[in-house]
């Protein structure tokens, strides 16, 4: 199978580090013209410096109408739509685990803005565009958390991905006959930043074994396998596939 991508506009959030950063390489290496947005500017210049013809812009992709600004200037600098929007930007915010009567609304929403809430903003802002060329494609990042209770134990990064899913379905139906598809990557344990680290280091030498042996193929994930599931959603192979979860977990 030769996936390449010469020619096609790509917008990857959160490409600072971890699958958003492989993400937005797999793709220049393919060929695309990537453009990437993640909070922290020195982390995407690292990333760019990793993938030739990608554009970084930092910024706060939850704030009123980032998203939908950084769209419209990707498509003023390319002069066309965006061709693939990966929805990756998403995270836990710093949080962890509290019992519920202890969480404040405010970390509540700060998990949805940027797990769900910037989704729906970037897809309503690249759909005109791909509604016009009368083909797209746009995969969400979503998790094994969108699917079954979080092993992080964080309620709203469960409920936030369960609603991702639910959006990326949803959209799938609305935008299908326009030449649109839209699914998903649900990533199993992958150590691709802080956090994720932090949560495999609290369960001990033993807690960690039984992970990984609670795996079929018994290895954590590597970033580059969750982009390779991107990569092939966006691909023309993938023409005919919308509305599909695809869990990149190695058989948890």
């Amino acid at each position: 199978m030769n996936i390449r991508f010469d020619g096609v506009t790509v917008a990857v959030t959160g490409a600072g580090h971890g699958f958003g950063r492989a993400i937005a390489q797999g793709f220049a290496a393919l060929g695309a013209r990537v453009f990437a947005c993640d909070l922290s500017a020195a982390e995407l210049e690292e990333t760019a410096r990793g993938g030739a013809g990608i554009a970084t812009q930092a910024f706060d992709l939850t704030a009123k109408g980032a998203a939908a600004g950084w769209i419209r200037g990707i498509e003023a600098a390319t002069g066309g739509p965006v061709g693939v929007l990966v929805c990756n930007a998403g995270g836990v915010r710093g949080q962890v685990m509290r019992p519920v009567e202890e969480v404040p609304e405010e970390d509540w929403h700060a998990i949805f803005d940027i797990n769900a809430h910037a989704a729906f903003n970037l897809a309503r802002a690249v759909a005109p565009g791909m509604k016009r060329a009368g083909a797209g494609r746009i995969v969400t990042i979503s998790s094994g958390a969108g699917l079954k209770p979080s092993r992080t134990g964080i309620q709203a990064y469960c409920a936030a991905k369960h609603a991702l899913v639910g959006l990326t379905k949803q959209l799938s139906r609305e935008l299908g006959p326009h030449g649109i598809t839209v699914n998903s990557v649900a990533p199993g344990f992958v150590l691709s930043n802080p956090a994720s680290i932090a949560q495999f280091e609290s369960y001990g030498e033993a807690g960690k074994k039984a992970m990984i042996e609670g795996i079929a193929m018994r290895r954590l994930g590597r970033v580059e396998d969750i982009a390779n599931g991107v990569l092939f959603f966006a691909s023309p192979q993938a023409g005919w596939i919308t509305g599909q979860i695809l869990s990149v977990d190695g058989g948890s």
